[in-house]
């Protein structure tokens, strides 16, 4: 199943500037997602993450996975309208540079459900090189009813 941005902004409540996976490019709900994030120059913290060595804020990237996950979580109806906040990250190492130009590409494994409690493990790659991981724990919470 692939899902363009318009499709994802349905599921997620991220808008821009931080909403930071561009395509669902496979998707088994309540299982797994495989997104991808196209690292783009125009994107306003390269400017100053890092002047003359530009680098993806590790914090984004985490965040990244973390949607890609929340997307398979949430595609259900039953838990549309509902946001997954963290509640923890484990285990979150950064193993490469992400610069202007690549395409990440994350996938996200739901590892664990109890009732409205979560884990989700998560991976990013540009190419064969892995360039983050970690595992989310989070809690599924109401959101604002929309207006």
């Amino acid at each position: 199943m692939i899902l363009e941005v318009t499709d994802i902004m349905e599921i997620l409540p991220h808008r821009y500037p931080m909403l930071l996976v561009d395509r669902i490019i496979e998707l088994e709900p309540m299982k797994y997602a495989v997104g991808i994030k196209n690292a783009t120059f125009n994107e306003t913290f390269f400017q100053g993450h890092f002047p003359g060595k530009p680098v993806m804020p590790g914090v984004l990237l985490a965040e990244a996975m973390a949607q890609v996950g929340g997307v398979a979580l949430l595609y259900p109806e039953e838990n549309r309208g509902l946001i997954p906040f963290f509640t923890g990250i484990d285990k979150l190492r950064f193993r490469h540079p992400v610069k202007p130009g690549d395409q990440v590409v994350m996938r996200a494994d739901i590892v664990k459900i109890k009732g409205r409690m979560g884990k989700v493990k998560a991976q990013c790659q540009v190419g064969e090189i892995v360039c983050a991981e970690g595992e989310y724990l989070f809690a599924l919470m109401p959101g604002q009813e929309k207006k």
